[in-house]
């Protein structure tokens, strides 16, 4: 003998108010909102590497042309705040790939990428490096800069948007040292 189910608008209710109970326990999640990095880059180049500092308002940008190669495009790095740049180099925008050097050391829980370029008697090196044989593990972005033998660290404030890796066949090595 089979019996047939009838459900009216009177009985509905109790089941649709156990459906969104469910669905509700089940976690459907609200859309996260992600904060974008700060950049100084164009809206029409690539970021190649961009962080607000630490106790500072100012970012740290290394932007490209969308065509960057090693013989197209051109690579610049930014510092200051957006509308008020510091300091932009090169100032021109044509050969600049054959003015920074890459860098790239890696071996099991250890890893260093930098790009490094000369100014005005000031070596700066963007890096972005890992370190996972300290407990917790260590990774810190930023800009160093070198002048007469000192070194001053600028650290990046938050996780940076960081591609150098997109670098390291467009760029010159940098020498070992």
């Amino acid at each position: 003998m089979s019996r047939t189910l009838t459900i009216t608008p009177r009985s509905a209710i109790p089941l649709l108010v156990l459906l969104l109970l469910a669905l509700g326990a089940v976690g459907v999640s609200k859309p996260v909102l992600q904060k974008s990095t700060p950049t100084l880059c164009a809206a029409d180049e690539q970021i190649i590497f961009s962080c607000p500092i630490k106790r500072s308002a100012k970012i740290v940008s290394l932007c490209a042309s969308q065509n960057l190669t090693k013989q197209t495009g051109y690579l610049l790095y930014r510092f200051g705040l957006p509308g008020k740049i510091e300091l932009e180099f090169p100032q021109s925008r044509s050969g600049s790939q054959q003015l920074f050097q890459y860098s790239h050391y890696f071996r099991a829980q250890f890893d260093q990428t930098g790009i490094t370029f000369a100014n005005g008697g000031y070596e700066y090196t963007i890096f972005h490096d890992y370190n996972g044989e300290e407990k917790p593990a260590i990774e810190e972005s930023g800009v160093r800069v070198t002048a007469s033998g000192k070194e001053t660290s600028l650290i990046c404030a938050s996780k940076p948007k960081v591609s150098l890796g997109n670098l390291e066949d467009v760029l010159p090595q940098a020498p070992d040292k």
